[in-house]
């Protein structure tokens, strides 16, 4: 019999917050986390803002030893993972058996900083100069592999690579894995961190940011008809997942249960979606297949949402599509719109958000949706947040390379 999984743990790193207090605080305040980027000169770039976290010392976290070893998306991953750690009052190797828990952190891109610091040694000093640490700081499963590290646990360990729908692979996939019975704990999400020379440059390139730049807090604007692309956000979401027999068995606090997952591959084009949302109205079907629902069920839809012209108007219609009449009655709502799009990290930042909306019975807003695309025309839950008996809340996810995963969350009910 497959294990019932739920959601014992949760944290962020993100421009409104390193604490679930604060980060929830504001986004139900409808603030907005992006700013004009200061970690480099942007004077020739396009686009100069992304919610950039700026409080961030991870010297308050870790020694200077320890830092030489990791890439700011490493740190950023860590520091979560241990806060939701703390969040769930799991010490994974006093309070269980560690090999009997995994991590499961994501990242679309890995340690992009890193990599630009060290060419630009081979480039100046030689490579000679090029420090041992370039290829394990940069590979996209140290998040993982430093997590696993630094908690002890040695179940499964992994690290998926979806583009934007990295974390919500992650939190799927782990949440499988607990399911069949080869884990009992899981740490898992995404963690993320782009903002820099080229990273912002390569996405400049391809035309999808926003560059509304005298106004950043109004640059994101998803399903607003004067959307003109996203905003990089970074950090980190993670969740702690279980078996229901062992938390119950711990006495754990219960946030959510994990209810379906599903994933699906556009099979069309690098970075746009397929027409109508085909692709992701398949994925949304297949998770709620997976928890064994209907859509009349779904209360909530934190959306991928990402302010881009073609992203939001798929996603829209591939709602419409799976949800037929009851589209116009769900709530859905795109905190991308307050927290930049963090890729692969925003997945696990988003699951966090439908965790709390459950929690709390309130859903966060679509904040700039000031002129409504008269082809995005559902419920988008603009300005301000809203009071709902959220019961079930759907996490959408779209990817680069035409990758599509949706998980779903419930409340807890013995």
């Amino acid at each position: 019999m497959a294990q019932r999984v739920v959601v014992t743990g949760m944290s962020v790193v993100t421009s409104l917050g390193r604490d679930l207090e604060t980060f929830w605080s504001n986004l139900l305040a409808g603030k907005s986390g992006v700013s004009q980027i200061e970690a480099f000169d942007v004077s020739e770039y396009p686009t100069k803002i992304a919610a950039s976290i700026k409080d961030f010392n991870p010297e308050d976290y870790f020694d200077k030893k320890e830092l030489r070893r990791m890439d700011r998306f490493v740190q950023f991953a860590a520091v979560a993972s241990l806060n939701a750690l703390k969040d769930a009052n799991l010490n994974v190797k006093e309070d269980t058996d560690p090999e009997r828990v995994g991590v499961y952190i994501g990242s679309g891109i890995g340690g992009l900083s890193t990599w630009e610091e060290q060419h630009n040694i081979l480039v100046e000093k030689g490579p000679k100069r090029i420090s041992p640490f370039f290829i394990p700081m940069m590979i996209a499963n140290m998040g993982s592999g430093q997590v696993s590290m630094l908690t002890g646990a040695k179940g499964p360990s992994s690290t998926t690579v979806t583009a934007c729908a990295t974390g919500t692979n992650s939190i799927g996939d782990s949440y499988k894995l607990i399911q069949r019975g080869e884990a009992d704990v899981m740490i898992c999400g995404g963690a993320e961190a782009t903002i820099t020379p080229m990273g912002v440059g390569g996405f400049c390139a391809l035309r999808a940011m926003s560059t509304r730049n005298e106004e950043p807090e109004k640059a994101s604007r998803p399903f607003d008809q004067d959307r003109d692309g996203f905003v990089m956000g970074e950090g980190a979401g993670i969740l702690i997942l279980e078996s229901l027999e062992h938390a119950e068995a711990r006495g754990a606090r219960i946030y959510a249960e994990v209810a379906g997952y599903g994933m699906s591959s556009d099979a069309h084009h690098m970075t746009d979606p397929a027409p109508g949302g085909e692709g992701a109205a398949r994925c949304m079907k297949r998770a709620l297949k997976d928890a064994g629902m209907v859509p009349e069920n779904v209360d909530y839809i934190n959306a991928h949402g990402t302010s881009t012209g073609a992203g939001d108007l798929a996603e829209t219609d591939a709602i419409k599509s799976v949800f037929g009449d009851s589209a116009k009655n769900v709530a859905v709502s795109s905190t991308k719109s307050m927290t930049g799009h963090l890729l692969g990290a925003a997945g696990g930042v988003e699951a966090v958000i439908c965790g709390l909306s459950i929690k709390d019975g309130v859903i966060p807003p679509t904040i700039n949706l000031d002129n409504p695309d008269t082809a995005c025309d559902l419920d988008y839950v603009p300005h301000t947040a809203r009071k709902a008996d959220v019961k079930v809340a759907m996490s959408n996810s779209f990817g680069f390379g035409g990758h599509n995963a949706t998980i779903i969350l419930k409340r807890y009910e013995a």
